[in-house]
């Protein structure tokens, strides 16, 4: 859990995005984003879908499983 809120947030900056913009992109509350982000709560699998293809990077990225960003087709 704690690589994905890395990642999350990383990702987020990188694209030089606030919460609240990014949670408007993904179709979540910017205050749900926010408990993603630092950890108090877990996505569930739409959502988690909808997190990774927003940044971009695969779900095995998102979650800290490989260092390899990309998507699978």
């Amino acid at each position: 859990m704690i690589e994905f809120c890395k990642r999350m947030r990383a990702l987020r900056k990188e694209r030089g995005e606030t919460q609240v913009q990014a949670a408007q992109d993904i179709g979540i509350t910017d205050r749900q984003y926010q408990r993603f982000e630092a950890g108090k709560q877990k996505p569930g699998f739409d959502v988690l879908i909808a997190i990774a293809d927003h940044f971009g990077v695969s779900i095995d990225y998102l979650t800290g499983r490989t260092e390899n960003r990309a998507v699978n087709q």
